[in-house]
Formats: structure tokens, sequence, C-alpha cells
């Protein structure tokens, strides 16, 4: 008899809003026998409840949900190549991890899914680490893909603004390849996973930010302003909430002003 194929769902679920899910998420949803969450620990645990609410709110039929454990990655700060290693070997460890659930956990003809935080194809591993797995002949299932909502257009709706100036292209970047962009951008500058603070060591008069911190969820955080005034606060919220949350997770935008810009108050 020959072998069903197995179906994996990688279903992008918003940046922290249950209404952000789109209807394709939800019909996905509903197709799914089991639900993989990967855990990042106690601290992490409402990013795990807010994924199980969404499961109770629109999986139909019967259904299992199996959680595991992210593996541990280094995260003190470290050079671009050091840095490349810990996140290749962080991969593989959940590239592991996901192999095993894929033939342990998922029964031949099933469909199983992966709620991805934002968008699957945003600052996120899945994707790569399933292309890995099939690379490597090891299981190949047919994998489906649902956009979500990220946290940068989230960003940009809290702040009641458009992504992009006219005529000027924007630019999303890590943390730590902002001083390399900022030299040689002449845009907006999105940044992401921001665990240094990096926006203190942006220079300039004429630097607005809009920034935002758990975005989509009820402790959401919004600050805009000139850079240099509004700097410090941000800093100062930003360890207020990571000592009240055990965890943050923040975006911003880089604006340079234009005389248009501060007319409008922006």
């Amino acid at each position: 008899m020959t072998e069903q194929q197995r179906t994996v769902l990688v279903i992008g679920i918003g940046a922290g809003d249950p209404d952000h899910l789109t209807l394709g998420a939800v019909k996905a949803i509903r197709r799914a026998d089991a639900f993989f969450l990967v855990g990042k620990g106690t601290a992490k645990a409402s990013l795990t409840d807010l994924r199980l609410r969404m499961i109770e709110e629109h999986a139909e039929g019967p259904y299992r949900v199996v959680e595991v454990e992210d593996p541990s990655r280094e995260r003190r700060p470290m050079d671009r190549s050091d840095y490349a290693s810990a996140v290749q070997d962080w991969r593989t460890r959940r590239g592991e991890l996901f192999e095993r659930l894929l033939r342990e956990e998922l029964g031949e003809g099933e469909t199983g899914a992966f709620l991805v935080w934002g968008d699957p194809s945003l600052y996120d591993s899945t994707l790569g680490i399933l292309a890995d797995i099939e690379a490597r002949g090891a299981i190949s299932p047919r994998v489906e893909v649902f956009p979500g909502i990220t946290s940068v257009s989230t960003l940009a709706a809290r702040h009641r603004i458009p992504l992009n100036q006219v005529g000027r292209p924007v630019h999303i970047t890590p943390a730590r390849r902002l001083g390399d962009v900022a030299q040689n951008d002449d845009g907006d500058i999105v940044v992401m996973l921001d665990a240094h603070e990096s926006f203190t060591r942006v220079e300039g008069d004429d630097v607005w930010i809009y920034w935002g911190a758990y975005l989509g969820t009820p402790d959401e955080l919004l600050i805009a302003g000139p850079l240099n005034e509004v700097s410090e606060r941000i800093r100062q919220v930003r360890t207020e909430a990571r000592e009240r949350h055990g965890w943050i997770m923040d975006t911003y935008l880089l604006r340079m002003t234009t005389e248009s810009d501060v007319e409008n108050g922006h």
C-alpha cells in the first residue's frame, strides 16, 4: 500500500491580537489534526496560551496539541561570525526536534500545523528548517504557508502612519546591523530584535522614532517622537516592561523628518 503524504501547515497568526487571524488562517486551523506548539519557557508562557486560545476557538473536529520546549540559544553579544555559528547550531537542534515531531506525532495522511508568530516569511525559522529537513531526504511533507499580519504592519497601524514615504525605500533590519544600514540608507529603517537598545546610538536631530512593544496584545506600549527627546523614555519603559513580564518584543521605525512632517506634527 502506498504511504499517504503528510501535510504541514505553517500558519501566520499575527503579532498578538486574536482578531488579526486572517480567514485563510482560520480555515487552515480547522483542517489540522495536530498542532505543534514550541514553547519558550515559563517567562513567555503567555505566547503559548494565546496559541491555545486560538486553537480552542477555531479548531474543528478531533485534534491534538503537542507541546515541546524550544532548544536553548546563546543570547550574549557576539561578533557576526560567532552569531551566525550560534544561530546555525540552534537551527540544527530545532530541525532535529521538528523532524522528530513529524515522524512520531503525525500519522500518514494527517495534517499538522505550526502557529507562527507574525508572518512565517519575516524573521522566523520554521520555513527554513522544514526546507532543511526535506533537503536531507529525512521526510518530505507537503508544506502550505498562510501569511500573517506582521509586527511591522501592526506598528504602522497603531501609530496611524504609512510604512513608506513617497519615493523612498524602507529597510527592515535586525538591530545588530543598524549601524551599517543607517550609514548607507536613504530611506526609513524598521528595526527588529533589538535586545541592546541600539536606537540610543543613532545620531541626528531630524530622526523620529515610532516604537512599539507587545504589539496587538493587552500589554501594548507605544511611544513616538523625536529620537533625541524620547530615547531615554523608551529605555525606561523597556526596562520596566521587561522586569514586569520577564521578556519583551519590540519593533520600531526610524524616519528622517521633513518640513511637511513637522507641519503635520510628525
